[in-house]
């Protein structure tokens, strides 16, 4: 095979890859942060593990995301002292501020609108964990067999962590209009094949 058809099939071998229909976008579940120095930073333990300390501030937001590098962050900034204002220390006890963002309309499972955004502040038992704030504050919780935390405040009422294919993907700009790569190439590929096969012929011919 000459240089020349080389290079045909590898352009043709690239543009189907780009026709390939693309896979699933995401999951829909509740990210777990912690906060500090000013800004979110995602929780290396799940909230059932995860025990705070007095002063703490933690985070959960409800969106879908691709994995943890990708995830939407609790909207906004806030304080332990502006949370916990309110709330006195208690001897063998400790005080832990959370912000629970419910995501956006895009977010949602269903059409509607997800509750407004709300901080509570928690005050548990020194050896509590998260999940044990969380549920002194904003309970029902829902968990799945996995103990994944699907709930919080009754939010979603059904579903846990559910895929969320390319064309379920409500993030997407555009809402789907015009024609997908996927379109364009494919009628790339088919152009190539096309050239491909005339260069071919010609060079049997002179052959």
């Amino acid at each position: 095979m000459t240089r020349r058809a080389v290079l045909v099939l590898t352009i043709l071998f690239l543009t189907l890859g780009l026709a390939a229909p693309a896979g699933a976008t995401g999951y829909r579940y509740w990210s777990f942060w912690t906060y500090d120095s000013g800004r979110w930073t995602y929780a290396t333990q799940g909230p059932a593990t995860a025990r705070p300390s007095d002063g703490d501030v933690q985070g959960f937001r409800f969106a879908v995301s691709e994995d943890s590098g990708d995830a939407a962050k609790p909207r906004g900034t806030t304080s332990f002292a502006t949370i916990c204002a309110r709330t006195p220390a208690v001897r063998g006890e400790k005080r832990i501020a959370l912000l629970i963002d419910f995501g956006t309309a895009k977010d949602a499972p269903s059409a509607g609108r997800p509750p407004a955004r709300r901080t509570a502040c928690a005050r548990v038992p020194s050896a509590a964990t998260t999940a044990d704030a969380l549920a002194a504050v904003a309970g029902p919780l829902r968990y799945d067999t996995n103990a994944l935390l699907c709930a919080i405040a009754g939010y979603p009422a059904k579903g846990c962590g559910e895929q969320v294919s390319a064309a379920e993907d409500k993030h997407a700009d555009g809402g789907g209009s015009g024609p997908s790569v996927g379109l364009y190439g494919g009628v790339g590929a088919v152009v190539l094949l096309g050239a491909a096969a005339a260069w071919q012929a010609r060079r049997r011919r002179h052959a």
